[in-house]
């Protein structure tokens, strides 16, 4: 069993940044990848950003060039850096990891994250 701590969300105004953290209980050289989700209300859950063990990154089109994930290897951390937010970015905030031991999926609790206009 792998914990999945999030933190970071909050209330910002459109144009402004909030960075996410999440820290996982594995040794992320353990770990296959660890992402981001989020589901906005009436939506389906979709990926926003995900890095694997080896660096590799994917980001949704939508926040390609706004938002920037990375990773403390030392902390078992992922962060997610957002930046020039939108109303549309709005939602709960979900980190994904997937252990390279179960080859299963854990996920944190969730933090929201609010855009105003």
């Amino acid at each position: 069993q792998v914990r999945v701590v999030e933190s970071g969300g909050g209330l910002v105004q459109a144009g402004g940044s909030l960075r996410l953290s999440c820290a996982a209980s594995e040794s992320i050289f353990r770990l296959n990848r660890m992402g981001w989700y989020r589901q906005a209300p009436g939506k389906q859950r979709e990926l926003v950003a995900v890095i694997s063990r080896g660096g590799d990154i994917t980001y949704a089109g939508s926040v390609k060039g706004r938002f920037t994930i990375s990773m403390d290897n030392a902390k078992n951390t992922v962060w997610l850096q957002m930046n020039s937010l939108k109303p549309e970015d709005t939602g709960a905030y979900y980190c994904n990891v997937n252990s390279g031991v179960s080859w299963s999926d854990y996920w944190g609790q969730g933090t929201q994250v609010t855009v105003s206009s």
